[in-house]
C-alpha cells in the first residue's frame, strides 16, 4: 500500500511555501536600501598608521618635552627616555604609552611610568603616585577628542 496525498494539502502546502519565500523576498529587499546612514569614521580614522590616529597625535603632543626612546606609529608604542625636571633634578621619570586599539577608547590607551630618585649618587626605584599616570591618561584623551572634534567640524 502507497500513501497518497489529496490534492487538497498539495496546493496548501505549495501556497505555504510560496508565502514563506514571499515573505523572505521582501524581508530581504528592505534591507537593500541605499539610505544608510554614514558612519562616523572620526572615531576610527586610520590613514597609514596602525593604531588610532587622534591617540597617537595627542599622545607625542603631551610627552613632547621629553626626549623620546622608541616610537612605533604602526604596533602604537612611545616610549621615553628618562627626564629630569629641571626644577627637581633629584627626580627622573620614564613613561610609555601603548594604543591598543584604531578607536578613539579610554580602555584604547595604556599608559606606565617609571620613577627614580638620586639618593647619594645613585638612581634609585620610587614608587610613581597613581594620580601621575591617570592625570597623563587624561591629559591625552581629552586631547585626543579634541583633534577629532577639530577633524569632524573641518568637513
Amino acid at each position: 500500500m502507497t500513501a497518497s496525498t489529496s490534492p487538497k494539502a498539495s496546493i496548501l502546502g505549495t501556497a505555504a511555501r510560496v508565502g514563506l519565500v514571499a515573505i523572505a523576498a521582501l524581508s530581504l529587499a528592505a534591507c537593500g536600501g541605499k539610505d544608510r546612514p554614514k558612519a562616523d569614521l572620526a572615531a576610527a580614522k586610520v590613514t597609514t598608521i596602525g593604531v588610532n590616529s587622534y591617540l597617537w597625535r595627542a599622545s607625542l603632543e603631551a610627552l613632547s618635552f621629553m626626549p623620546l626612546l622608541q616610537t612605533d606609529s604602526n604596533g602604537g608604542v612611545i616610549v621615553t627616555d628618562w627626564y629630569a625636571n629641571p626644577n627637581n633634578p633629584n627626580e627622573r621619570m620614564k613613561v610609555s604609552v601603548a594604543i591598543l586599539d584604531q578607536d578613539l577608547r579610554a580602555d584604547a590607551l595604556r599608559v606606565a611610568a617609571s620613577r627614580q630618585v638620586n639618593q647619594s649618587g645613585n638612581w634609585v626605584e620610587a614608587p610613581v603616585a597613581a594620580a601621575t599616570v591617570q592625570k597623563l591618561e587624561d591629559v591625552i584623551l581629552t586631547r585626543a577628542r579634541d583633534l577629532r572634534r577639530q577633524a569632524s567640524a573641518g568637513k
